[in-house]
Formats: C-alpha cells, sequence, structure tokens
C-alpha cells in the first residue's frame, strides 16, 4: 500500500512539474512593473532638474575622486535614484552587486549593524578595473536611505568607520530632514539639496510617460496631477498608473485624478467656505459633518483650505488670525485629536473674521 502511495505520488510530483514551469513561463512573460521602477533614470543625465549634484557625479564619472555625500530634500525628487544611476554607471551590471551596499530604513540599521554589517563591508579592499575591461574608482558606496530614523547612536557609530575606510569606502546619506542628522556626519560630507520639482519639468516628464504607454489624456488631467503631486514625481508617476489602470479605455482626467488622489474637490471647498461667509452656524455644523461622513482625510482640507484662504479676499489681519488657528487645528490633529471638533473650531473662526468688517 505503501509502495502504492509512494509510487503514485512521485508519479503526480512529475506530472505537475511541466505544468509549474509553464505558468512560471506565463507570469513572466505578464510580469508587470511598477512604473515608478520602469521610469527611473538609468543613468545621471536622465535625473531631473537637479543641476548642481548631477555636475558633481558627471565628475566622479569621468575620473575625478568621490567625496561622501549627503542628500536632502522632500521625497520624490530624485535621491535615492541619483546615487542609484550613478554607482550603475560607475561599476557596470557585473560588479553593482558586489560594491554597492544599500540600507534602508526598512532594514535594521541599529548600532550593532553599523558595528557589524557597515563596518565588515567598509573593510573590504576593491581593484579598480571592470570586468569589461573599463576603469572603475578603488572604492565601494554605501548608501543609507532614510538616514534621518537612525538612532543618534547608530549615526555616532558611524563617525569613526567614515574617516577610518575613506581609502576603500565612499558614504551616501540620503534624509527627508538634515535637522536630524548630528553635525559630526554632516560635517564630513558634501551636501546637497534636492529641490520639489518645476512643475513644468514634472509635465514633461508625464507627458513623456503619457507618450510611452500610449495613453488617452486631456490637458487639465496632467495639469491637475502636477498640482496634486506637489513637486513629487513618484507621487504624479504613481496617480498616473492608478488612473490609466482605473480607465483603461477612457482618457484621463481632471475628475479622475481627482478621485484616485483624495484630494477634497474645489466645489467641495468653495461650498464650504460659502457657508463659512454667508450662512448659520447650524448649516456650518451640518457641511462640516457631511464632509467627515464622506471620508475626506482632516488633512487634506487643512492643507487645501490653507491654499484658497491665502487667496481669498481678506485682510492681512484677518487672514493672519485663520492661518494661525490652522497651525493650531493642524498640531491637534497629529497629536489625534477629533477630526470633527476642530474642523467645526476652525470653520468657526473663518466665520468669525469672515462677518467683522474690515
Amino acid at each position: 500500500m505503501q509502495a502504492f502511495l509512494k509510487g503514485s505520488s512521485s508519479q503526480s510530483v512529475k506530472a505537475q512539474k511541466p505544468s509549474s514551469s509553464s505558468s512560471s513561463g506565463g507570469e513572466k512573460k505578464q510580469r508587470a512593473v511598477p512604473w515608478v521602477e520602469k521610469y527611473r533614470p538609468k543613468c545621471v543625465d536622465e535625473v531631473a532638474f537637479q543641476e548642481e549634484v548631477v555636475a558633481v557625479l558627471k565628475k566622479s564619472l569621468e575620473g575625478a575622486d568621490l567625496p561622501n555625500l549627503l542628500f536632502y530634500g522632500p521625497p520624490g525628487t530624485g535621491k535615492t535614484s541619483t546615487i542609484l544611476a550613478a554607482a550603475r554607471e560607475l561599476y557596470g551590471p557585473d560588479l553593482y552587486r558586489q560594491r554597492v551596499l544599500e540600507l534602508n530604513a526598512s532594514d535594521e540599521r541599529g548600532i550593532q549593524v553599523v558595528r557589524e554589517k557597515v563596518k565588515r563591508f567598509a573593510q573590504l579592499t576593491v581593484a579598480g578595473t571592470r570586468p569589461d575591461g573599463k576603469t572603475c574608482p578603488p572604492f565601494k558606496i554605501i548608501i543609507l536611505d532614510e538616514a534621518d530614523s537612525m538612532t543618534s547612536a547608530a549615526q555616532a557609530a558611524l563617525r569613526r568607520t567614515m574617516e577610518k575606510e575613506s581609502r576603500t569606502t565612499r558614504f551616501c546619506l540620503i534624509c527627508n530632514y538634515v535637522s536630524r542628522i548630528i553635525e559630526p556626519l554632516t560635517s564630513r560630507c558634501s551636501k546637497f539639496r534636492f529641490k520639489p520639482l518645476a512643475n513644468d519639468v514634472q509635465q514633461e516628464r508625464i507627458l513623456e510617460i503619457c507618450r510611452k504607454e500610449n495613453l488617452k489624456y486631456t490637458t487639465e488631467g496632467v495639469h491637475a496631477l502636477v498640482r496634486v503631486s506637489e513637486g513629487d514625481l513618484r507621487k504624479a508617476i504613481t496617480f498616473l498608473q492608478s488612473g490609466a489602470r482605473l480607465n483603461s479605455e477612457r482618457e484621463i482626467t481632471e475628475q479622475t485624478i481627482i478621485e484616485i488622489a483624495g484630494v477634497v474637490p474645489p466645489k467641495v471647498i468653495q461650498s464650504l467656505l460659502h457657508i463659512c461667509y454667508k450662512g448659520t452656524f447650524e448649516k456650518l455644523e451640518v457641511a462640516v459633518k457631511d464632509m467627515i461622513d464622506q471620508g475626506y482625510a482632516a488633512t487634506n482640507l487643512l492643507n487645501q483650505l490653507h491654499d484658497v484662504i491665502i487667496e481669498e479676499q481678506l485682510s492681512d489681519k484677518q487672514k493672519s488670525v485663520i492661518t494661525e488657528k490652522m497651525a493650531e487645528v493642524d498640531k491637534c490633529l497629529a497629536d489625534g485629536a477629533d477630526e470633527y471638533l476642530q474642523l467645526l473650531s476652525l470653520c468657526s473662526v473663518i466665520m468669525q473674521q469672515a462677518t467683522q468688517n474690515t
């Protein structure tokens, strides 16, 4: 009986093997890559809108020495993409994995990792030639992404390694907030600030992706995409891909982008302000409750209200009182306060200021 079972099981395994391999082959063909990765810059020249750092990296590609680097700036501006593109050009596809160590915030990066993994990798010596015969720098690169989330103790442990292994290793620290990096580390690095991408640069890149993917789009839709992404190209490309999947047959419109991005429609903001200016407190209470019930995020509403209030026909004193209240509400929301009460309190201040004589 056991022999029979063994035989039948082995035959079933053999029979299943070809089908599994054929299915994996089908998966490879249909394998979809997120557009953020698909259109990530492959070389330094493709990096958009960051002229200073591109100029420094080009010099190092031409044979000049590379300093320790510190890239800081808002998310989605090309910090990680820039150093990865430079490393690929420096080392080529064969040596890239051996010469580059990338640690992200998702990896363990406490003081123990700095003392063991980073230090051990930094101590390895490397040759100055590539398998294809081209010259490459005789040092390795350690990329510490989101370095502002490292503990102060781990950052302090990094100081000595950076100095001691300077002959064989270069460090690239990447962060959003340079103030969270300890001073001894920032003084050892060349600092480069990555600016939020200008609207025209973002629009050009978005239109290029639309052409390559054969997407239908409206001009208003592209403008809305640039507006809601606020200089973050990664966010813009992600929204674009979501819009393309949502409307595979139809064109990407402003309404599509507003739905995907989760922003509050401008009409809703205007109707709320209209109630603040000319309505009653009871109507205001109902309007705020409706917005919360519809699932609009209070932080999104707050940011959009701020942008609209700045453009409104109010006096400077009225605007300053309202924006001061917005700052208080933002802090309370960050601390976990009730969204309904905070928005009602803000709208009440707007109502008070709007009813005063200018």
